[in-house]
C-alpha cells in the first residue's frame, strides 16, 4: 500500500519560494486603504466632517498639485548647506522682498533652520523685514566670529520671523557697510553653514565688488529678479550675458528668473519675456502685484493674496528641486 505524502513532505517537493523584495516598505500608507491627507479647509473638509469622518472626497487638481509642490520644497539638503544667491542688476525690482518671502515660504514648510544674509555693500534693507529682534548685524557677527561655536551663539545675532525664517541684517550705515568685502562673506557664509541647511543671500546691485564676486563663487544656485518691463528685462538678460562670460554659465542654467510685479498695470507682453527666460534658465516664476509687499514693511505669509502666497510655493518648490543635487564649491 502506497503511503500519501503528508503536507510537509509536499511542500518541501515544490520549488524554492522567491526572495521577497525588501526595498517594498510595509507602511501604513501603503498597507491602509483610508490613509489619505486630511482636508485642511474647503468643501472637502466640511463633507469630510459632515460624513463622520467615513467619506473623503477625491482630491481635485489643484490640490494634488499644491501638495506635489510642497513635497518639492521640503526636498532634503542632499550635501547639507545650500546656498542660494538672490539677485538682480537693478534696483526697486522686489530682490528683498524675494529673499524674505522665499525663505519664509521655505521656513514655513521645512524642519530644517532657513537664514536670510544681506551682503549688500551700501545700506540693505532686508533687516526691515522681520521684526527686528537684536541691534546685531553682519559686522558685529564677524567680529565675534571666534567666539561662535554653537547655534545658540549664532541665533544671539538674527532676528526670527513668525515662519522661523532668520535674518542676519547689514549695517545700517553705507560707510560701515562698504567695507564688507568678499574675505568677509566667505567667513560668514563658513560659519553659516555649521548651524543652517539653506542661506539665501540678499545681493547688492553690482557685480564686480568683492562680496558679489565671494557670493557666486560659493553659490549653489541664483534666483534672479526682475520686473515684466523692458527696462527689468534687458537689466536681467544683461545679467545672465555676463554671469556666463564670466565662468558662471552653470549658475544661468539652473537660474529662476522671478517677474516680480510691483505695479498693478503690466504693458509689457509677459509671456514673451517668460519664454526668452526660459529658453536660457531652468524656470521662470511670475510673482503678481500684491498691496501687502506694496507697503514696503515685514513681509507676513498670511497677509498674502492666495495667489501671490501660489507664485511663492511655487519659487519654493523650483528651488527645492536643487536641494537634492551635490554642491556646487569653488575652489
Amino acid at each position: 500500500m502506497t503511503e500519501t505524502p503528508s503536507r510537509a513532505q509536499q511542500s518541501q517537493r515544490q520549488a524554492p519560494a522567491e526572495p521577497y523584495d525588501q526595498t517594498i516598505p510595509l507602511t501604513a500608507e501603503r498597507l491602509l486603504t483610508n490613509r489619505r491627507p486630511e482636508p485642511s479647509d474647503g468643501w472637502r473638509r466640511w463633507v469630510w466632517l459632515l460624513s463622520g469622518r467615513r467619506y473623503l472626497p477625491p482630491e481635485s487638481a489643484a490640490e494634488i498639485e499644491r501638495r506635489t509642490l510642497i513635497a518639492q520644497a521640503q526636498t532634503p539638503v542632499a550635501s547639507g548647506h545650500h546656498r542660494i544667491a538672490v539677485m538682480s542688476l537693478k534696483g526697486g525690482v522686489g530682490k528683498t522682498t524675494t529673499t524674505v518671502a522665499l525663505g519664509n515660504t521655505l521656513a514655513s514648510l521645512r524642519g530644517d533652520r532657513v537664514i536670510a544674509i544681506d551682503a549688500n555693500p551700501d545700506r540693505g534693507t532686508l533687516g526691515l523685514k522681520v521684526k527686528s529682534e537684536t541691534a546685531a548685524t553682519i559686522r558685529t557677527f564677524l567680529a565675534e566670529a571666534e567666539h561662535i561655536i554653537r547655534y545658540a551663539d549664532a541665533r544671539a545675532f538674527t532676528s526670527q520671523s513668525p515662519a522661523r525664517l532668520e535674518v542676519l541684517a547689514s549695517d545700517t550705515d553705507p560707510a560701515v557697510s562698504e567695507a564688507f568685502d568678499g574675505d568677509d562673506y566667505r567667513t560668514v557664509a563658513g560659519l553659516i553653514e555649521r548651524f543652517y541647511s539653506i542661506c539665501l543671500t540678499d545681493c547688492g546691485t553690482g557685480l564686480l565688488h568683492g562680496a558679489m564676486n565671494a557670493t557666486l563663487d560659493l553659490a549653489d544656485q541664483i534666483v534672479l529678479v526682475s520686473l515684466p518691463a523692458v527696462d527689468g528685462a534687458n537689466s536681467a538678460a544683461a545679467t545672465l550675458d555676463w554671469l556666463t562670460a564670466h565662468g558662471h554659465a552653470d549658475l544661468v542654467r539652473n537660474a529662476i528668473v522671478v517677474l516680480n510685479a510691483v505695479e498693478q498695470r503690466c504693458e509689457v507682453d509677459v509671456d514673451l519675456l517668460e519664454e526668452h527666460f526660459t529658453a536660457r534658465c531652468k524656470a521662470v516664476i511670475r510673482v503678481p502685484y500684491d498691496p501687502h509687499l506694496k507697503e514696503g514693511a515685514e513681509v507676513d505669509l498670511l497677509r498674502l493674496r492666495p495667489t501671490t502666497a501660489g507664485a511663492y510655493l511655487r519659487l519654493a518648490a523650483a528651488v527645492g528641486q536643487a536641494f537634492a543635487r551635490p554642491a556646487r564649491r569653488a575652489q
